[in-house]
């Protein structure tokens, strides 16, 4: 039994005896766990009893018991564009360039609506902890991340909102629009007002912020290197897009002369502060150059494959010394918004690449403790004395499951897509497979409404 000494005041929780348990470490968490002061202090094999009376049980004998998964890449605004006929058969260049005119239309109200739905099907998923990639400021979007804060907050989750940005418009050889691009100032100037009103540090933080100009394509050599040296500064993390197409590819050679892994470390990039979404097609010396520097790469399967961009190389990144997670990327190009799939996705993905012999545990790893690791996350992602609270329990009672053997494996093999109980910082966030307080029926009416406004003009 491994434990961690409980405050004498503080009430303690017994999750007892669970169907079966992933810890994403060596520990056997057979017995369950006791909760107390929103952590983990203790982790039990099976027979064994809680060293501390608990003023409470839950029983978990028909649930299997995961750290509260982690997503690593979204754009919550994206949920208004989902399955939008213009795009559903196109690839990245030319999907974005249908999309951006749409997008530069958002709202606060619509960006509220767009945050509150993607977040609340990441909860119901057994998402405790959600990265957004947001890079859209058209005016009247200045306070983006504002809204997305008060959102978070008010589902209970965690967050590391990223402060994106654009300055590479049309007119200069980009992608997006003129106006949705802003200046290096401004980009600057709001970056460092976001830290400074809502970046929390700390085992237990709730919202982190991190900065994120968009992708090689959309933003200056000069925004790149700018933010690093912010971020450098303020002690946060980066992110940005790279090597997901190989038209990305093609576009920095043209454009700066160097393919993506030279021009990231041109920018002062290249380093253990920085986490890339997707991360497809790198060589084999960038993969070694990626893993000796730390660099993270969040792996989006599910979106890799609905816009045909490749498969990442996923083991060998492993292998190299890379951190890697998992992301569901934005709802226009994975249309969904969930984490318990993705991490199936990634399963049967990454089998493809490397064979059937590729391990679920494996692919629940990426989904908790790697994803964990490229947030740079140390208090969350496993079931282990210290650990925050951020739980994630299944039931497997559909018809799905009938006639299932292995607990564990039939959460991926047969496809659950919902959590039955979530728990984020030791405060149920999911109860029976709902949110408490949330109308979903009035949230879908809302947000159905918008975006149908928003692609009507």
């Amino acid at each position: 039994m491994s434990t961690h000494p409980p405050h004498p005041t503080e009430s303690r929780l017994w999750i007892r005896n669970p169907l079966a348990a992933f810890t994403a470490n060596a520990l056997d968490a057979s017995g369950g766990l006791v909760v107390s002061g929103g952590v983990i202090t203790e982790v039990l094999a099976a027979g064994q009893l809680p060293s501390v009376p608990c003023q409470a049980t839950f029983d978990a004998g028909s649930h299997v018991l995961l750290p509260g998964l982690i997503n690593t890449h979204h754009h919550f605004y994206q949920t208004l564009t989902r399955a939008w006929g213009p795009v559903a058969n196109a690839p990245l260049f030319p999907w974005l360039q249908n999309l951006y005119p749409v997008w530069a239309r958002l709202k606060p109200r619509d960006l509220e609506l767009a945050t509150t739905v993607a977040l609340a099907e990441l909860l119901l998923s057994g998402c405790t902890t959600a990265a957004d990639h947001h890079y859209l400021f058209p005016d009247g979007m200045e306070d983006a991340i504002d809204v997305e804060v008060r959102a978070v907050r008010e589902l209970g989750m965690r967050a590391t909102l990223t402060r994106g940005s654009m300055t590479l418009g049309e007119d200069d050889g980009g992608l997006p629009p003129q106006s949705t691009v802003q200046p290096p100032d401004v980009i600057l100037a709001d970056s460092e007002r976001l830290i400074r009103e809502y970046h929390e540090r700390g085992d237990g933080a709730v919202i982190q912020i991190a900065l994120a100009p968009c992708s090689p394509f959309s933003v200056t050599k000069e925004i790149m290197a700018e933010s690093a040296v912010l971020a450098e500064r303020h002690d946060v993390r980066l992110h940005t897009h790279l090597a997901e197409t190989l038209d990305e590819e093609d576009f920095c050679r043209e454009m700066f002369g160097l393919r993506t892994v030279e021009y990231l470390e041109s920018v002062g990039w290249l380093g253990s502060r920085t986490w890339l979404g997707h991360g497809i097609h790198f060589s084999d010396a960038e993969i070694a150059a990626l893993g000796a520097a730390g660099t993270a790469v969040a792996h989006c399967p599910t979106s890799n494959m609905r816009l045909a961009s490749g498969i990442a190389r996923v083991l060998e990144l492993e292998d190299a010394g890379v951190p890697v997670g998992l992301g569901v990327d934005g709802s226009a190009s994975n249309d969904a918004s969930n984490m318990i799939l993705e991490a199936r996705q990634a399963l049967y993905l990454q089998r493809l690449r490397y064979g059937a012999q590729v391990p679920v545990e494996r692919a629940l790893g990426w989904a908790t403790r790697g994803s964990a690791a490229v947030l740079g996350r140390t208090d969350l992602g496993q079931l282990a004395p210290g650990m925050q609270a951020d739980l994630a329990l299944f039931k497997l009672d559909d018809l799905r499951f009938s006639g299932s053997h292995d607990p564990l494996a039939a959460l991926l093999l047969c496809a659950a897509d919902r959590a039955d109980r979530v728990m984020v910082g030791g405060q149920w966030r999911v109860v029976d497979g709902q949110i408490p307080g949330l109308d979903v029926a009035g949230l879908i009416a809302k947000h159905s409404a918008a975006a149908r406004k928003l692609l009507n003009g």
